[in-house]
């Protein structure tokens, strides 16, 4: 998988993230992350998983697997959803895309090897077919204040046609002469939309995105705007060890408490009705701080540990913050003490997402 194409020229600042490689950023950080108030950034996504699911129990089997009602989709619909162990804990947390023939499911990066042995373990490819695509569809997403403006004139779409997708829908649409799947997404403040599209169709895609004014924008800058909004990311944020309500994903519409059984139901259950978690996803201001590390414990001020730091980020809006995972009994305003290699600071715990509307 390349990292991301060329632009005036300039190779993006490559990384890693589970293997694959991904432009960090096109050489000014901040600049990407205004364009997401000013104009729009444009992000190559292809470093997620794919997985195609065929056949006309393939709504049902899926439904069996994660938290979410997949039978009551809709073409033209789709949702966010979680895959969990018979313990309840998260394996993955997916989107899932009804189509006219298939059902489309994305996987974050690090949570891709969690779910293809999810899958080979419970679903019976002779019932329902499933084939992993990421190698012939990729995907990019576009969000910021002039998104839809831009996406709509590269498609030939509406403005309106784009404004009235409602979180996970989708529409159908051509851009640079291919076809794409375009999904409105919740992840960042900004308005966003995510493209999919053949893997050879990439360049042309992000040439018109590029050309009709969308600024190449990298992870670092992305991951700057999610954390912002509250996002968690599987394998940082959230991982096998978490209850989904420890991540907050009640709010985040990603939980049916109405469908029938599903892998991890009965955890997920009796927390709702009848308890509650010992944890909860938070957010953490540090002020004028650096970035705390990840994984570094927080303290009580009477130096008891109470949780610890997942990601971080130098917000330009902010300052420094971060997503904790705290333990219930701290109340937000509640000033906390963060351990770090190089001594200790001060935070204040604080609802999801930092910017309220």
């Amino acid at each position: 998988m390349t990292a991301g194409p060329i632009i005036s020229g300039e190779f993006p600042a490559v990384g890693v993230v589970a293997g694959h490689s991904v432009a960090l950023h096109y050489g000014n950080i901040a600049a990407e992350y205004a364009a997401l108030s000013d104009g729009a950034m444009v992000i190559d996504r292809s470093l997620r998983g794919r997985m195609r699911f065929d056949g006309p129990k393939a709504a049902e089997m899926l439904t069996g697997l994660v938290t979410n009602d997949v039978l009551a989709l809709l073409p033209g619909h789709g949702q966010y959803a979680a895959a969990l162990s018979p313990k309840g804990r998260v394996i993955a947390d997916v989107r899932i895309f009804p189509r006219s023939d298939h059902l489309l499911v994305d996987i974050p990066p690090r949570a891709r090897a969690g779910w293809d042995a999810l899958i080979r373990k419970y679903i019976n490819p002779r019932i329902v077919r499933y084939v992993d695509i990421a190698g012939e569809m990729r995907q990019m997403a576009i969000a910021g204040s002039s998104a839809r403006s831009i996406l709509a004139s590269a498609a030939g779409l509406a403005r309106e046609a784009l404004m009235g997708l409602a979180p996970y829908s989708h529409i159908d649409a051509e851009i640079a002469g291919r076809p794409v799947m375009i999904v409105r997404i919740p992840d960042l403040e900004a308005e966003g939309y995510e493209l999919f599209f053949p893997a050879d169709a990439f360049v042309g895609i992000w040439q018109r995105l590029t050309a009709g004014g969308a600024t190449p924008g990298g992870l670092l800058a992305w991951e700057i705007a999610r954390i912002e909004n509250g996002r968690p990311e599987w394998g940082i944020d959230i991982d096998d060890t978490t209850i989904p309500q420890e991540a907050n994903q009640d709010e985040l519409h990603a939980i049916s408490y109405t469908k029938g059984c599903y892998t991890g139901q009965e955890v997920v259950a009796r927390i709702h009705f009848r308890g509650h978690v010992n944890r909860h996803l938070r957010g953490l201001l540090l002020g004028h701080h650096e970035p705390a590390a990840e994984r570094s414990p927080l303290l009580s001020l009477g130096g008891r540990q109470i949780g610890d730091v997942r990601s971080s980020a130098l917000s330009p809006r902010l300052g420094a913050i971060a997503l904790v995972m705290i333990r219930r009994e701290v109340e937000m305003g509640s000033t906390v003490i963060v351990e770090g290699r190089n001594g200790t600071t001060q935070g204040q715990v604080v609802p999801l997402p930092f910017v309220q509307e």
